[in-house]
């Protein structure tokens, strides 16, 4: 009996999992212009560090060399999963990460848009896109190429308050970002049989930096 149950496999927990699977994503939030008015994703970029997410912030004139730098973990197998963040300008910048990504054999899992002020469209490979903007403001929606492969939500959040200055900032679009991030990470619930739900150690994860190459 004792030989049998050696033999049997030994299974990772869900708390485990969970863990694992945050420190295996990457998560790259890029401010707008003036770094002061994204600060919005210094919080989402703090509680995500939380659940165990490793994290970078940096100006959106870094998109380039931080595509190249995800890229080469992801080719590493140091990271599984990229997410891609930005606001204002950062998020305008994000489709040309996206596509250079994806050029580079790294596809985005997913990316979100806080209110892009420029009109984008996307190409490339990207499980999935989510374009929050105030319509009644600057913001824009993000248009399909037919180069494009994977799922595109345009979502008017004017309709509910949201402003330009403050969508980074607000409690409600934080957790809609953060809740799209868990869903793609850990699927559905993570309620364990206690009825409480896992946090993972955040000690797991890579500690939370800004690129070198920040402007302010």
């Amino acid at each position: 009996m004792a030989i049998l149950l050696l033999a049997l496999p030994v299974c990772a927990s869900p708390v485990q999992a969970a863990t694992s699977a945050a420190a295996d994503t990457h998560v790259y939030l890029l401010r707008g212009v003036l770094n002061i008015f994204s600060l919005g994703l210094d919080q989402i970029a703090a509680k995500l560090q939380a659940q165990g997410f490793n994290v970078t912030i940096a100006n959106y004139l870094s998109w380039s060399s931080l595509a190249d730098e995800a890229a080469a973990e992801y080719r590493s197998g140091r990271t599984r999963t990229i997410v891609l963040v930005g606001h204002s300008s950062g998020a305008t910048a994000l489709p040309d990460m996206v596509a250079r990504l994806d050029r580079l054999g790294a596809p985005v899992k997913l990316a979100i848009g806080l209110d892009s002020v420029f009109r984008t469209s996307l190409s490339g490979r990207v499980g999935r896109y989510i374009n929050f903007y105030v319509a009644n403001g600057n913001g824009e929606p993000v248009a399909k190429t037919s180069q494009f492969h994977g799922e595109l939500d345009n979502i008017d959040v004017g309709r509910i308050g949201m402003a330009h200055l403050t969508i980074d900032k607000s409690e409600i679009m934080q957790r809609k970002v953060i809740g799209a991030i868990d869903a793609i990470t850990f699927g559905g619930s993570r309620v364990t049989p206690g009825g409480q739900k896992p946090r993972p150690d955040a000690r797991a994860a890579r500690p939370a930096r800004s690129a070198a190459t920040e402007r302010n």
